[in-house]
């Protein structure tokens, strides 16, 4: 994709989460130590899914998809956040920024798609898990993954486009620790009515899209579970959907909250950034690893097999 723009402005400043340099540094350590845990927790997700035939099944399948995404979406952000806590000044080009921005919408889009598609996957196996075989082929699995990132990726394409075409001729401060489509707007000097609109549609249509469809699988699920007569049966029946659950807490509470609050660099919008693009992707492969057997007896015989 080119990333054209015709801005008077070449670069912008980035504020980032403190101005204070003893704040920076501590800031700089945690972040490091989460960005390590992130990048540790996930590639052992996908090792593990990768090496263990027990874990060859469609939610297994997903969560390696979780997985990558998760790395993904932190390596677009976490790594130039962690060198501008060492700089004093912290700029970044429109074209970088922009990049940025587009690279941050796909992910965290592609990863909302991804856990609807995963809610869709437990129905399959909580309500009808005799044609859960049938259901959840590998065909079909491998297309849903590839139409998430299809859909993600029109999604981040039509708002970076439109975002191309203004011009930046003003302020150049961007009151943020990263590159975000809501942090641009305020720095243009062209028209943004259109990708106002553009944004609040889509993240609109791409939330009621993906949360939608979660909330009728855990209805589904929930009245299946209430059916269960033992008290066994039903702890069962939760704990093979509870982490996924507990997933889409923690990023549907901070990201889409990110993108339709007003952009005013406020504390509250830098915790929902944080907590979406940093924090879930480190907290995605414990919360698997903490509340699933299946995922600690894989963990076991793969440490046991390569260590």
């Amino acid at each position: 994709m080119a990333l054209v723009n015709h801005s008077t402005i070449t670069e912008f400043l980035l504020l980032g989460l403190s101005t204070n340099p003893q704040v920076q540094t501590l800031l700089f350590v945690l972040f490091l130590n989460i960005y390590f845990l992130t990048i540790l927790g996930n590639l052992m997700m996908l090792l593990m899914i990768w090496a263990d035939s027990h874990l060859h099944t469609p939610m297994y399948f997903f969560l390696s998809q979780l997985s990558f995404l998760d790395l993904c979406l932190s390596s677009v952000t976490v790594p130039r956040m962690l060198r501008d806590l060492l700089l004093e000044i912290k700029t970044i080009s429109v074209r970088s920024c922009l990049a940025q921005a587009f690279f941050v919408f796909i992910t965290a889009g592609t990863e909302g798609f991804l856990l609807s598609v995963m809610a869709y996957d437990r129905y399959s196996a909580i309500c009808h898990p005799l044609l859960y075989g049938q259901m959840m082929r590998k065909q079909l699995c491998v297309q849903l993954v590839s139409g998430s990132w299809g859909l993600g990726f029109l999604n981040a394409l039509i708002n970076i486009l439109l975002a191309t075409n203004l011009d930046f001729c003003e302020s150049h401060i961007i009151s943020h620790y990263s590159c975000e489509v809501p942090s641009l707007f305020p720095l243009s000097c062209s028209d943004i009515s259109t990708n106002l609109i553009v944004l609040f549609c889509s993240t609109l249509l791409h939330g009621f899209g993906t949360f939608s469809p979660i909330i009728s699988s855990y209805a589904c699920i929930v009245s299946t579970i209430l059916n269960i007569s033992s008290t066994s049966g039903r702890s069962k029946a939760f704990s093979t959907c509870s982490s996924h659950l507990m997933a889409v807490i923690f990023f549907y509470g901070s990201g889409f909250l990110r993108y339709l609050m007003p952009t005013s660099g406020s504390l509250l919008e830098l915790i929902f950034s944080v907590q979406y693009s940093v924090i879930t992707p480190m907290l995605n492969p414990l919360i698997y690893s903490l509340k699933n057997k299946e995922v600690k007896a894989a963990l076991k015989r793969t440490l046991e097999k390569y260590l």
